[in-house]
């Protein structure tokens, strides 16, 4: 009795532990959060090593610290940015520092009164030095906000100090700069690293949708089954591994039990006529798929039951599935029963509401709420769709202009970590009438299910496809599972 109630404490540690690292997974994947965690690592720990390489070299002098932790921050928080080069880093806080000498020597040759004390600067060499940094950095395009500090604490620096560095004897602030330039370009190499390494790859490491979602479960139902068959089958044949599995429920399957799914052929004796037609059209629509869309394909029936949600997950975990692509069903104004059940899965789900017969999708509206997993998947899944020759928009509306700048940026976190080039707008408009007045021009919308939300949140603004029964587009409504 204590060893199965210790058991079951282990198992249960094992759940949270594992919901907790999902959740985390999630919210690493939204960029921002990626970027303040990188900072909060890799700039104590590039600083770190600098201070490490001073501390072994006595005659670095610290204040070229507060430049250069100032400059690896910047580097870090905005690694697409004007200023997050690593030439214009090394380059301008180099050239803060030849700035800052210069000056000081122009005041001490053409100027009075040079202060004697410590921390004590002439106004102006200070001056001067500001004066440098700017022209000279503007001139040949090194402008680097941390160099104008590397020009005002080399002044600081001693000047009767000598320092031997292979074998020439330098004074205290040619010193200064030759550590400024050695410091800044160990913290330039850090961040090649991290952002070649790391960040552009950002995909790979922690977007499950780019190495998933390949092998599919196309549960067979209503009229619009065929279309969301094929749309089922060109997102599998993005990937080499990709399949498809279709899947029928029918009555009396002999033996077999109300849930358990099982491959059949179209001769079994063991099926009636009426199930022996729903086999029959399900190999003839395999027997399309793998000749139009190049997939493999396979066939599944199960026995009907009360549940046909729970039928279907049962077989996604018996085919090895992973993603499930489903009809759109709706009742009384709701999803229907089958389409909540697949929601509130583990898988990943596309409930497709198909009216315009194609069976091909070139121009793609991609609409997103915020950054983050959900996002990412409705992207992939888009650009798997469009193939190499379509085009895919992805677009988030505002409420206020400055919120502009906000989104273009997320919507260029999101977009640049894919290889294709994405069409990106930002519209001042409710999100309903933007899809009204836009839908029309594009072949399929693809949306987030909200699933994510609290259920105060999807109360107090339902999901945005309740309010689109009227949108003149294919819509694809996609839950994260």
């Amino acid at each position: 009795m204590r060893t199965g109630r210790l058991h079951a404490l282990i198992r249960r540690v094992r759940r949270i532990e594992r919901r907790e690292v999902r959740e985390f997974r999630r919210w690493i994947e939204d960029t921002d959060n990626l970027i303040h965690v990188s900072v909060l690592f890799f700039v104590p720990l590039l600083i770190g090593v600098v201070t490490l390489f001073s501390n072994a070299l006595p005659q670095i002098s610290f204040l070229l610290f507060p430049p250069l932790a100032a400059g690896t921050y910047q580097l870090f928080a905005n690694p697409e940015g004007k200023y997050s080069s690593p030439i214009r880093f090394v380059g301008g806080l180099t050239l803060g520092a030849f700035s800052g000498w210069l000056a000081f020597e122009i005041a001490r040759r053409f100027l009075y009164g040079i202060p004697e004390g410590a921390f004590q600067v002439h106004a102006g060499a200070a001056a001067v030095a500001v004066l440098l940094t700017g022209a000279i950095t503007w001139a040949i395009d090194l402008e680097e906000p941390a160099a104008f500090s590397t020009a005002l604490l080399v002044l600081l620096a001693e000047t009767d100090t000598v320092t031997t560095i292979v074998g020439i004897d330098l004074s205290g602030k040619i010193t200064f700069l030759v550590n400024i330039a050695l410091s800044s370009t160990i913290v330039a190499l850090g961040f090649v690293v991290w952002r070649h390494q790391f960040y552009e790859q950002r995909a790979e490491f922690l977007y499950e949708t780019t190495q998933q979602d390949d092998h599919v479960l196309v549960p067979v139902r209503g009229e619009a089954a065929e279309t969301v068959a094929h749309f089922g089958a060109q997102l599998a044949s993005a990937h080499d591994a990709g399949k498809v599995v279709l899947m029928a429920t029918v009555n009396d399957i002999g033996d077999q039990g109300p849930s358990t799914p099982t491959s059949i052929s179209v001769g079994d004796e063991q099926l009636d006529e009426p199930a022996r037609a729903v086999v029959d059209r399900l190999e003839q629509l395999a027997a399309a798929i793998e000749t139009r869309d190049g997939v493999p394909c396979e066939v599944v029936v199960a026995n009907a039951g009360p549940n046909e949600s729970r039928i279907t997950l049962r077989a996604v975990h018996e085919t090895g599935c992973d993603l499930i692509v489903t009809p759109y069903e709706a009742s009384m104004g709701r999803l229907s029963p089958f389409i909540r059940g697949l929601f509130a899965s583990e898988f990943d789900v596309i409930a497709v509401r198909a009216t315009s017969g194609r069976t091909r999708w070139r121009r793609i509206l991609v609409p997103v709420r915020r950054s983050g997993d959900v996002a990412h998947a409705m992207l992939d899944f888009a650009q798997r769709l469009a193939g190499k020759s379509g085009q895919v928009a992805v677009c988030h509306c505002i409420d206020t202009e400055r919120d502009r700048r906000r989104a273009e940026g997320m919507l260029a976190n999101l977009s640049e970590t894919f290889e294709r080039a994405f069409e990106t707008r930002v519209a001042r408009e409710r999100i309903e009438d933007f899809l009204t007045a836009n839908a029309a021009h594009y072949d399929l919308t693809v949306i987030g299910s909200s699933t994510e939300r609290s259920a105060a949140s999807r109360f107090i603004s339902p999901p945005t496809f309740h309010r689109l029964q009227d949108i003149d587009c294919d819509i694809a409504i996609v839950h994260r599972g």
